[in-house]
């Protein structure tokens, strides 16, 4: 299996939750605070491929909001800079497991790419 990675927030309760799926199920992921160690733009791009989601799929709409992104009005480019620079403001959590993600959202969601 390739490398697991989970891009966490702590305080999240779905994130905790899905960090605990992952090692209910013997898997001991790469775990990536995101708030503090964003993904870069090529990182983040490579990230929506793997999801086949959009940046517009991933924006948590109060925070974005509330660091005055305008979804609407943003290219994708211009979208996955403003999540890099505001990473508060992605959804969260992604896990990635080599060329497959899944946003834990529900926590169970992920079991599909495992």
């Amino acid at each position: 299996m390739a490398e697991v990675v989970i891009y966490h927030n702590p305080r999240c309760s779905k994130s905790r939750e899905t960090l605990k799926l992952l090692e209910d199920k013997g898997i001991t992921p790469r775990v990536v605070d995101y708030l503090k160690t964003p993904p870069s733009a090529a990182e983040l791009t490579d990230i929506l491929a793997k999801l086949g989601k959009s940046a517009k799929d991933i924006v948590r709409k109060k925070e974005a909001a509330e660091a005055g992104i305008d979804v609407a009005a943003s290219t994708e480019a211009a979208l996955v800079a403003a999540l890099v620079a505001n990473p508060g403001a992605i959804e969260r959590p992604i896990v990635v497991n080599g060329a497959k993600a899944a946003l834990g959202r529900p926590p169970e969601s992920v079991l599909a790419i495992l």
